[in-house]
């Protein structure tokens, strides 16, 4: 399997500056295919290298980092595994998948390492949401959270099984909620009411994957993460999704510093946005601070 091109890091340097400690809370790394399997039949990586993580990462001025397992090794976490430790447990944390029959002595090894979440990408097959109960009482002792991921109309539907989870939910990419109704739309509205629970989080992150303004400045969008930092500004993180896997032409590829920087008119709160750029995700992902 070979890349159609290769995702670096560079990129403009983002007009807002980053607190100390700030954290990128969802980026996949992707490896060599003969030192890492892929899935047969999965989306191919489109680069993604640790090195060209790092360049992004110090240019938008992030100094921790969460790096999820992408959907094309599926339960095989080496190569997320191996990217933390490149980063150590100062600076870096993880978001795990794994087999559903998954070992106590497996999930705690796992938690060793530095993962702190399990992943449910309901785009593909690797968990279905019928599995998160099971899954949930099995990670509970770690206190680890469930992270979930689905596009269209699903919040509203999976919200009765995710408010009964003895774990925290984790929504990515502002819920991909569809971008017609906006803020009316009844997923969203049920994702503000899972907020207000305190079980839920939402990473604010990957704004082109429901928007029908665009970029640079994704004003629909902004609108849900207005709505959500009045409902629970300290249940919300910042992430690049980078390498930005559904854009596999290198000259459409987001420009990350436009994702932060809308951050500046989206929670013009100066210490509000410091909460969601570092003092949230040392919270929920346990870094120690």
């Amino acid at each position: 399997m070979t890349n159609d091109y290769m995702v670096s890091g560079d990129g403009r340097k983002p007009k807002l500056v980053a607190p100390p400690k700030a954290c990128e809370t969802h980026s996949h790394i992707y490896g060599p295919a003969d030192q890492y399997p892929r899935v047969p039949g999965r989306s191919p990586d489109y680069g993604g290298s640790i090195e060209a993580y790092e360049t992004m990462l110090n240019r938008l001025g992030m100094e921790r980092c969460v790096i999820v397992q992408p959907s094309l090794y599926g339960p095989d976490n080496s190569c997320t595994l191996d990217a933390m430790a490149h980063f150590g447990p100062s600076k870096a944390r993880g978001v795990a998948v794994t087999k559903k029959d998954v070992s106590d002595a497996e999930l705690r090894r796992l938690h060793d390492a530095g993962m702190r979440g399990l992943r449910f990408y309901l785009l593909v097959d690797d968990f279905v949401s019928a599995d998160a109960p099971e899954m949930a009482k099995r990670i509970a002792p770690l206190g680890w959270h469930i992270q979930m991921q689905d596009d269209g109309a699903w919040i509203a539907d999976a919200m009765p099984m995710m408010e009964k989870l003895p774990v925290d939910v984790v929504i990515d990419h502002v819920g991909r909620t569809p971008p017609e109704n906006g803020v009316n739309d009844p997923s969203f509205q049920a994702l503000l009411r899972f907020m207000e629970s305190g079980k839920c989080w939402v990473k604010i992150s990957a704004p082109y994957l429901a928007t029908t303004d665009g970029p640079p400045h994704y004003a629909d969008v902004g609108d849900k993460v207005r709505a959500l930092v009045d409902v629970r500004p300290d249940r919300l993180v910042w992430a690049a999704n980078w390498p930005h896997p559904h854009h596999k032409d290198a000259s459409d590829k987001p420009e990350e510093a436009d994702c932060l920087d809308v951050l500046l008119d989206w929670v013009p709160d100066e210490a509000v946005r410091n909460a969601i750029l570092a003092d949230n995700a040392a919270v929920l992902y346990d870094f120690d601070d």
